[in-house]
């Protein structure tokens, strides 16, 4: 790492910045529109899409699909905002930030920057927890459509959640004792193959279904007043909706990383964008590619499965046994979800291990404890460093994870109060306070007004969806006990 410091540096100081090394003196960039694109649609794509049919059953076709289509057009508008602070204090020949944590002290700095760490922070947590959930309800899943295959549809066949998240854990343990983050590329490859793969079942599924005319009733408006749900329930049940579909377009917090993402990064499994033509307006054209491809996508998932299932759609539509058949197809489905999101729980986890073992490592430098390597020979693998403290503070996280992932294994709720929870601090008002500071666009304008409202606008969304999902997660606990759910 030193000999390559050594080199950058004496690139930077010689000139020869063009051929190896970028203006920052770090290894040329090689990012393309191409791969810039297909990061993006790989990042947006995950669990989210499996509770997009049963969002427009509460929304209906008309309120669901121009749901949908606003919280893409937001997104792409707050992203391509997000795209000229990637370099400050000039969009095109300023410093480089690194990541979205930079971006924001370097932009808007003080109470901001701390907010935005609290946020993203908590956000990244929550995903471990909704991750947990997701992946053990897969994990029961694929036992249920066994017994439904063998013993027919009408059988109970319900098994406890509880010893699959115990299992998930045990294997979020061992993962996470891997020490540096870009050992997981490969993992993180597997994992985005597998979010397009169960997609894509969901997809032809609900094609097979509709083709049956096995279909359930549709409507404009949804689930019926008085026949599906009760008048609160349908409003509580739309605004949670609202932030299940925010979560499925959640993406804005690794964008700046895909622009310029190094080894030890959120984001170490996608390439750098060159630094010719500009990266943001490469960036911009990425945004509206991926965001356009995955809105279709979406529209694809939410709309063939509520067509599928009807106002009866399950909260999520490969687990709630609308699908019985081929159970072996289901099988994989419920698989590949498990294996996506076992990855993507220790690359979310990563920012989470690296802040406390960096300021632990600041405070105690000379702890042994804390900073020295064991290196220890596995039969197979090689040789493997192991740090004492990261070893028990990773595996007291996973711990903690699991215990509340136990303790509110609710799907849609705690989906919804995530997504609700990220969409307008890290989508909306941070990339909008960022491009006002950057742009110097100057107060009680005409575009300063505009971009205060649609922030004020998905403040109130974020707040209305997220006081639902904690009403659905209060409601759904009523009928656990703790440690004792069930499929």
């Amino acid at each position: 790492m030193e000999t390559q410091t050594a080199v950058s540096s004496f690139a930077v100081e010689s000139g020869d910045i063009s051929s190896k090394f970028d203006d920052d003196g770090r290894k040329k960039r090689t990012g393309t529109l191409m791969t810039a694109s297909a990061h993006i649609i790989t990042a947006v794509i995950g669990s989210g899409v499996l509770a997009l049919s049963w969002a427009l059953a509460q929304l209906g076709w008309i309120a669901g699909i121009i749901a949908l289509l606003i919280f893409s057009l937001i997104t792409l508008l707050t992203c391509i905002l997000l795209t000229d602070c990637y370099r400050s204090p000039d969009p095109i020949t300023g410093r480089r930030n690194y990541n979205y944590m930079e971006a924001v002290k370097n932009n808007l700095g003080g109470i901001k920057y701390k907010l935005c760490a609290v946020s993203q922070y908590s956000n990244l947590v929550g995903i471990s927890i909704g991750y947990t959930i997701t992946a053990a309800i897969s994990m029961a899943a694929v036992k249920r459509s066994n017994c439904f295959h063998k013993n027919g549809h009408e059988a109970g066949c319900h098994t406890s959640n509880s010893s699959y998240m115990i299992i998930l854990g045990a294997i979020e343990i061992i993962l996470s004792q891997i020490p540096n983050f870009h050992e997981l590329a490969g993992l993180s490859f597997i994992a985005s193959v597998m979010s397009f793969t169960y997609s894509l079942i969901g997809i032809g599924l609900s094609i097979a279904k509709i083709a049956e005319r096995k279909n359930g009733s549709t409507s404009i408006a949804g689930v019926t007043v008085g026949v599906d749900v009760t008048r609160s329930q349908k409003v509580f049940n739309s605004l949670q909706a609202l932030g299940n579909i925010a979560l499925a377009y959640f993406f804005s917090n690794v964008l700046i990383e895909i622009q310029a993402s190094q080894s030890l990064n959120i984001q170490s499994f996608y390439d750098t964008l060159k630094s010719s033509p500009p990266e943001n307006l490469v960036m911009k054209k990425a945004s509206v590619i991926g965001v356009s491809i995955t809105s279709v996508f979406y529209l694809l998932c939410g709309g063939l499965g509520y067509a599928a299932f009807g106002n009866l759609a399950p909260g999520n539509f490969l687990t709630g046994f609308g699908f019985y058949e081929p159970y072996w197809l289901v099988n994989i489905a419920n698989i590949c979800i498990v294996v996506h999101l076992v990855g993507a729980y220790q690359l979310f986890s990563q920012p989470v291990y690296q802040l406390v073992e960096d300021w632990c490592k600041r405070r105690r430098p000379e702890s042994d404890f804390i900073v020295k390597e064991h290196q220890i020979v596995i039969p197979f693998v090689g040789n493997f460093n192991i740090n004492f403290f990261r070893c028990i503070w990773r595996t007291v996280y996973v711990i903690f994870t699991t215990v509340i992932a136990m303790l509110f294994p609710v799907f849609n709720s705690v989906l919804g109060l995530i997504g609700a929870a990220s969409f307008w601090p890290l989508t909306v008002y941070f990339p909008i306070e960022m491009y006002i500071s950057q742009a110097k666009i100057r107060s009680f304008s005409l575009k300063w007004f505009g971009l205060k409202t649609l922030s004020w606008v998905c403040f109130i969304v974020t707040i209305v969806a997220a006081v639902a999902s904690i009403r659905g997660i209060i409601i759904d606990l009523g009928h656990y006990k703790p440690f004792k759910s069930v499929s």
